[in-house]
């Protein structure tokens, strides 16, 4: 990965450098290359499939959330429901300024002097890329607790409470995104020349906020791999217990199907462009104050493993559409209702089981 512009404090771009458009460099690609990298149809057609698979989504989550009971399936719905939404207005305010650029092609310096478009794009791209990595961490805990300690709480979450949740997540997915705004870093606006996000430049508010971004996504990642995984062991084991083999629960299989496949998406998609920004930016750092622009390398590649982060948003409804029991039932035919997995614990305290059991 080699170095970009070094130029001195003089130089022809010096006085954009502080701005949110002295990152970008378009020079050094040739037409062509630019013209099969960053075609409009890709953003047109992907931001229009990611709208209508989000929004179908949505309205079969609403029409099952309706027809529940237990209170433990709605509130995994509200987190559902929540990814969903995320998901669902992170394209619609991305393509909202991505395909109109493509095909008017206006100059965003002259559009856009002030860098506000800039800061709220590259808000958006923080803000609506790290709530989906959040909330499958955040899922995957509650399912972890409500399957290895089902005794720990004497009620299930309530909607309110799990809506209260989301909200949390919303609000500390906002205050990141809003760091560079309040001066730890900032945005830029990136290859090729449609969008604007965090400026991968050794300089020290740039390196911080970039590590701080990419280690926080990789850790929501890590951190619902190692819940889905003790999850999905637990249930394995009850499963195949000789006295319980007949006891099972289709909607606690229903779940972790979905987790996992939400966390395999996001695996994929997410972590090559975490670990390209602290590869970037750490093996930038001995041109510390001295790069004025990100190599052309740098800019591609990062476009690239963006539009990977792109398809995230895409199949994440589709785990929920095409992981429903309906559909499960049709491929597993054996996966009938069952008890509760409270059903797995025959000794337990009768005022108690009571409780447990209703919700």
């Amino acid at each position: 990965m080699g170095w970009g512009d070094m130029e001195s404090p003089n130089g022809s771009r010096a006085g954009l450098s502080d701005t949110c458009f002295g990152v970008f460099n378009a020079s050094g690609s040739p037409n062509s290359t630019r013209t099969s990298i960053a075609s409009p149809w890709f953003s047109t057609t992907f931001g229009l499939i990611g709208l209508c698979s989000n929004l179908f989504a949505l309205c079969v989550l609403l029409s099952s959330s309706r027809k529940l009971s237990s209170r433990s399936r709605s509130s995994f719905l509200v987190f559902l429901c929540g990814l969903v939404v995320t998901d669902f207005m992170g394209l619609l305010v991305t393509a909202s300024v991505v395909i109109p650029y493509h095909f008017v092609k206006f100059t965003w310096a002259e559009v856009d002097t002030g860098c506000h478009l800039c800061n709220f794009l590259g808000f958006s791209m923080v803000f609506f890329g790290q709530c989906p990595l959040l909330l499958g961490a955040t899922m995957a805990g509650e399912r972890f607790f409500g399957i290895n300690h089902p005794f720990s709480r004497s009620t299930s979450i309530s909607r309110r409470r799990a809506w209260s949740v989301v909200g949390l997540v919303w609000g500390f997915a906002c205050l990141l995104g809003l760091l560079p705004v309040l001066g730890l870093g900032r945005y830029t606006l990136q290859y090729p020349g449609s969008w604007c996000f965090l400026t991968l430049l050794p300089d020290t508010g740039n390196v911080v906020f970039c590590l701080l971004f990419a280690l926080l996504g990789i850790f929501s990642v890590l951190l619902s791999f190692v819940f889905n995984t003790v999850s999905v062991v637990t249930l394995c084991r009850v499963y195949h217990h000789r006295e319980s083999v007949q006891r099972r629960r289709d909607s606690e299989v229903e779940m972790m199907v979905q987790l996992v496949g939400i966390m395999i998406i996001a695996t994929i998609c997410w972590m090559p462009l975490l670990i390209f920004i602290i590869q970037a930016v750490l093996q930038q750092l001995p041109a510390a104050g001295r790069m004025r622009t990100l190599p052309m390398e740098t800019q591609t590649m990062l476009l690239i493993y963006i539009r990977m982060v792109t398809w995230n948003q895409i199949l994440d409804p589709w785990v929920y559409i095409l992981c429903r029991r309906a559909v499960l039932q049709r491929v597993y035919p054996s996966l009938r209702p069952r008890p509760s997995i409270l059903s797995l614990y025959p000794v337990l305290n009768p005022s108690l089981r009571r409780k447990l059991t209703a919700d």
